[in-house]
């Protein structure tokens, strides 16, 4: 059941405002002090205001945006009064005017505003892809909201005569990428071949699989050869292991280990410098009790669980991020869509959720995730050939790359298993080839969280 709405605070224009700005300004932290607000504060960067009756009710949709042209893209502006104005006029006496209210328009889809609201969800309790804005209009790979904040970065540099640029990343790079692994199965490798020589009646082939199963190690069980094809690359692994081996109530399968089986493997991927977080069961995403015992007790190995992501990328908006607030974890990396790769928030750096109970951002951290293995090949998903998604997805890393971001890639250790040639370790090499090539910092999901709250100098 979806939870009920519970009461929130007032979403008033100076909360939209202040929510905004503060990821406006971790996005170019080296900006001087410059007003930036509606009409009536007489800013130096004025946002034209739209009527804004929306946010005083709960609709989860906005009337239909307006498209206009920006660096070179076609974007939605929604609350976008009139196109009879250009987008942004850059006035005499160190004043700008942005003739759409992007500070809302930015809100709504920072803040997730329409999966608050929205009664929508899946099998799986999650929002779903089909019902968002994103595609809706066809905007899921595009980062809309760093396209507003390029807006206004160009108005901000016309008042202040100040470039702005985003701070660097680990060696100087100008964009970063996260490697991690959700460890889901490690023990099931042989289930589809066996299952596939009993149905054509190959019961030598069976006998085969049950003897390999029973006596070595199965192509699954490789979290030492992830590790190690990642830092081949220069790059780290962030591994999330989950600690509930039984199934869910309603029959959905959790890991297929103990944890307590694999803790020596754990602290040696530690030693080998892999970041070690938690991969939460099904059900924590909504049960405080369940999502503490497995975080304080049941992942008791590292020495140290900074981050979390949610099995099946569950996630529930009027209830997750209290918890993970409750519970202090730096960083979730659960907001991605499943259905298909790109934006879930319209945005590629890390941000902070808006809290609807308090009208303020929540502590925790969200990475956001850009794209999974499944996604792109999965008989619900989009069934990409193996060729095809290198090409696929490089336009969303060209994004991610021109507004400094971080690239978030999931790909399940089974999926470095060589006989999978359909979203296996061929296409996994090629996508890190391609960043690698593209000069990235690879990134763990700590140095994430300690770049935004202490970013170096630019």
């Amino acid at each position: 059941m979806i939870p009920l709405l519970p009461a929130i605070a007032p979403v008033t224009a100076e909360v939209r405002l202040a929510y905004v700005l503060r990821h406006f300004r971790a996005a170019y932290a080296q900006m001087t002090a410059v007003s930036i607000g509606y009409a009536g504060t007489q800013p130096q960067v004025e946002v034209v205001a739209v009527e804004h009756a929306f946010f005083a009710a709960t609709n989860p949709y906005p009337p239909e945006p307006n498209w206009r042209e920006w660096g070179g893209q076609r974007l939605p502006f929604f609350f976008d009064g009139s196109l009879a104005l250009p987008l942004l006029e850059l006035l005499p006496e160190g004043r700008a005017r942005i003739n759409a209210d992007i500070v809302s328009a930015a809100f709504y889809l920072l803040s997730g505003w329409q999966e608050f609201f929205s009664e929508e969800r899946d099998q799986h309790g999650r929002f779903p892809y089909a019902a968002s804005v994103q595609a809706r209009y066809g905007f899921v790979a595009v980062p809309v909201v760093n396209y507003y904040f390029d807006i206004l970065k160009t108005a901000v540099e016309h008042v202040t005569g100040q470039v702005l640029r985003p701070p660097r990343w680990a060696g100087g790079a100008s964009w970063a990428a996260c490697i991690t692994h959700d460890i889901d199965n490690l023990r099931s490798a042989w289930k589809e071949p066996a299952k596939a020589a009993l149905r054509r009646g190959d019961l030598l082939g069976l006998g085969q699989q049950l003897w390999q199963h029973f006596t070595q190690a199965g192509a699954w069980d490789n979290l030492e050869l992830v590790q190690q094809t990642v830092a081949g690359y220069g790059a780290k692994s962030t591994f999330f292991f989950l600690p509930e081996h039984r199934k869910a109530p309603n029959g959905t399968p959790n890991a297929d280990y103990q944890m307590q089986s694999i803790g020596p493997r754990i602290k040696e991927l530690e030693a080998a410098g892999a970041e070690i977080c938690l991969h939460a069961s099904i059900g924590t995403a909504t049960s405080l009790d369940q999502l503490t015992q497995e975080a304080m007790v049941a992942l008791g190995t590292p020495t140290n669980v900074p981050g979390i992501r949610f099995h099946y990328l569950q996630w529930e908006p009027r209830i997750t991020p209290e918890l993970l607030d409750d519970l202090a974890f730096e960083y979730d990396s659960t907001l991605g869509f499943a259905e298909h790769y790109g934006f879930r928030n319209s945005y590629c750096l890390p941000f902070q959720p808006f809290n609807f109970r308090t009208s303020k951002a929540y502590d925790f951290l969200e990475i956001p995730l850009n794209v999974m293995d499944a996604t792109l090949h999965h008989p619900r998903y989009l069934q990409l050939a193996p060729d095809e998604i290198l090409p696929v997805l490089t336009p969303m890393f060209q994004e991610i790359e021109r507004f400094g971001g971080v690239c978030t890639v999931l790909w399940h250790n089974e999926n470095f298993d060589a006989a999978n040639q359909r979203n296996g370790p061929a296409q996994f090499c090629a996508i890190v080839e391609y960043l690698r090539g593209r000069n990235v910092a690879f990134v763990n999901g700590e140095e994430i969280w300690q770049q935004t709250y202490n970013p170096p100098s630019s």
